[in-house]
């Protein structure tokens, strides 16, 4: 039978109980007094039933630093428990709720993610930011069955460059440049996703067929081999040095973004910026011109909080963040920095 608590599931059921002074502020209102696993469950989504901050829920189970930056995860069927513990509320996770003993017995197939992985999957597997000579170095399609302008899946395309034996390939469009909205300055190249290839034939060019196409695919685009995705099993927290920076776009090709929309941040590796941190956004506060007579005052208003973001990839100087909590949509300048 297989293991089914592990290390994270330990170390949340022998949890210290919250600190006294702390009781009104982490627990949420009408919080359950036990909520069991269910399929499509995340963690960030169970923690909010108990916690006014979901994302705090590894800070305040104790989780050491090794287990935060690796945990384990919690399984369908699982209880989560709020318990009175010498007078003070602990959570912890109990067994598996035995609907009969063959059902017990079973292996348990998946774990529940941190956050909704549906909406980050398209980017974990896929490069996003590419190299500066992708454009030139990237095998790109030369020609296309019968002439045709535009690939759909079952057609064939004709690839020159190709010096990888790979038979799974992702086809993207030339990259474009991404610049930090402070500063100006170049950051990198992003590369936008079209869909699926496979190689058929080798040669030059070599021959492959369309197994997908999320978006029109013709002469001059990319091609990339195929990468195992990296699942995110994180768990959130906040930086350990105050990293602040401005959202340097909204993924997707729209202007506004909210809940569970991805966006990219102009800090990265570089920065510091490590798959789990948790960023607070803010409106960047604007500055208003008051004239009195022949005075005229300039005062710039604060920022204003206008939500949570958490980072699931991480490149050199940008990384990428889902939006787990929208005030208002956000926008390219907003600001971000510790919550």
């Amino acid at each position: 039978m297989r293991k089914i608590i592990c290390s994270l599931l330990v170390a949340l059921s022998s949890a210290t109980a919250f600190a006294q002074s702390d009781d009104a502020s982490v627990i949420a209102d009408n919080a359950p007094d036990r909520h069991v696993v269910q399929r499509g469950d995340t963690l960030w989504g169970i923690a909010g039933l108990f916690l006014k901050e979901p994302w705090r829920w590894p800070e305040l189970w104790r989780l050491n630093r090794e287990q935060i930056r690796n945990p384990h995860l919690i399984y369908p069927g699982q209880i989560v428990y709020l318990d009175d513990f010498n007078g003070s509320p602990r959570l912890r996770v109990g067994q598996p709720v035995r609907l009969s003993p063959k059902t017990y017995e079973e292996p348990v197939a998946e774990p529940i993610a941190s956050i909704p992985h549906r909406a980050i999957d398209p980017f974990l597997s896929k490069p996003v930011v590419v190299e500066p000579g992708f454009n030139e170095n990237a095998p790109r399609i030369v020609g296309t069955e019968e002439g045709r302008v535009y690939l759909s899946a079952g057609d064939t395309a004709y690839v020159s460059g190709v010096t990888d034996s790979a038979t799974q390939w992702q086809v993207y469009r030339p990259a474009a440049p991404i610049t930090d909205p402070e500063t100006k300055e170049l950051l990198g190249f992003e590369a936008e996703y079209l869909g699926e290839m496979k190689l058929v034939r080798e040669g030059e060019p070599a021959t492959f067929e369309v197994v997908s196409a999320q978006y029109e695919i013709g002469k001059g685009d990319r091609l990339i081999p195929v990468s195992p995705p990296t699942l995110v099993a994180y768990a959130p927290r906040a930086p350990d040095t105050d990293i602040q920076g401005s959202i340097a776009r909204i993924v997707g090709g729209v202007a506004s973004t909210g809940r569970h929309g991805v966006v990219m941040l102009n800090r990265g590796a570089n920065d510091g910026v490590e798959i789990g941190h948790v960023f607070a956004t803010f409106l960047a506060g604007k500055v208003v011109a008051v004239r009195d007579g022949q005075k005229v005052d300039n005062f710039e208003l604060p920022d204003e909080r206008s939500g949570l973001v958490f980072v699931f990839r991480v490149f050199d100087n940008i990384s990428y963040a889902l939006v787990m909590d929208a005030k208002r949509p956000l926008t390219v300048g907003d600001r971000f920095r510790k919550p």
